[in-house]
């Protein structure tokens, strides 16, 4: 009777910033479908999701990836729930309305690999500092480019695992690196990020090292980490119309609160106004404006006004699924003018 490791992965409810936890579910003759695993639990009482006189929630599997860093083995991506099968206070992913999955999400996410010895970036010498950014981003070199093993091993484990990478880089500061990732539904990116995120953590575990996703790990004139979110939907694909992308752009303006809430936590360190960040209280878009709030793409542009628009707020820390479910709202609210418009 073979068998078959399933290690199920979840979001925990600390806050501000949600953390993975996983554990490993052995099971006989199991198909590798997602329809063939199982309801799971765990005592949430140790994650900050229940009481210890109520502890018990429920993992609810909602994507399956083949594991390549174990043998015999699946990663199965899952939504945290009540006993009574409603979901979960923490649970981001349950406040998507995408069920047409007519949104399509790419997530630029941002990274630090890091020294827990030094509690600085790989690359730091000790009782000092590397020269000032600039050589390092997208660099080749000892001199420049720091962890590149690990970056390659992850980008191998995660096209094995069937995550869609579109590509990584070396990123602006010392030993911070880029991946992203593209998917045609809004659950299907978060669900990704996430596993990613999962596999990046422990293939740094190897090395002796942690993955630092805070926004601005490094204090003074470093670039700090975020996780870009480049999304569109049918509307945005077809619109043909510079009219149709500012209505979508200016409904974000009465809303910079509701986003900044879910775009992660200590972002204000990050969105200053400087390090092509525009400041965390003011909203504004451009073409090809990379220190915006949002940024059009010269290639939407070059397009005839169909493609797609990025959000550059949103925090490496960030919850991929609460920033999606947000930006659908907001876009979404401004469909009824977009629509008489190109009526």
């Amino acid at each position: 009777m073979a068998k078959t490791k399933l290690e199920y992965v979840w979001l925990d409810g600390y806050k501000p910033t949600q953390c993975l936890r996983s554990k490993t579910k052995i099971v006989s003759d199991f198909d590798g479908t997602l329809e063939a695993c199982p309801m799971w639990s765990f005592d949430g009482s140790s994650t900050q999701q229940a009481e210890g006189n109520s502890s018990d929630c429920l993992l609810k599997p909602v994507a399956i990836f083949s594991d390549p860093g174990r043998k015999n083995a699946y990663l199965v991506m899952t939504e945290v729930l009540n006993p009574d099968k409603t979901p979960h206070i923490s649970n981001g992913r349950a406040l998507i309305d995408d069920d047409d999955n007519d949104f399509w999400f790419g997530f630029e996410q941002e990274y630090f690999l890091w020294n827990p010895d030094t509690g600085l970036p790989l690359g730091f010498p000790t009782g000092g500092f590397p020269r000032p950014q600039g050589p390092y981003y997208c660099s080749v070199g000892a001199e420049n480019a720091y962890g590149r093993e690990i970056v390659e091993e992850h980008l191998d484990l995660c096209l094995e695992a069937g995550i869609n990478v579109e590509g990584i880089n070396a990123e602006v500061a010392t030993g911070q690196w880029e991946f992203q990732i593209f998917s045609k539904g809004a659950a299907s990116a978060g669900d990704q990020i996430w596993i990613a995120r999962y596999l990046l953590e422990r293939t740094a575990e190897k090395y002796g090292l942690a993955i630092n996703w805070h926004p601005k790990p490094l204090k003074g004139d470093w670039n700090g980490s975020g996780m870009h979110a480049n999304f569109s939907n049918s509307i945005l694909r077809d619109a043909g119309s510079k009219d149709v992308y500012d209505m979508v752009c200016e409904s974000f303006g009465p809303r910079v609160k509701e986003h900044i809430e879910v775009y992660g936590a200590d972002n204000d360190q990050r969105l200053t106004g400087a390090h092509e960040t525009q400041s965390i209280d003011k909203f504004s878009y451009g073409v090809s404006d990379r220190g915006a709030s949002i940024r059009i793409p010269i290639g939407t542009v070059e397009n005839g006004w169909k493609g797609w628009l990025e959000d550059r707020r949103p925090a490496s820390n960030g919850d991929p699924y609460k920033i999606a479910a947000r930006i659908i709202k907001t876009v979404k609210s401004a469909e009824v003018s977009v629509e008489e418009a190109v009526a």
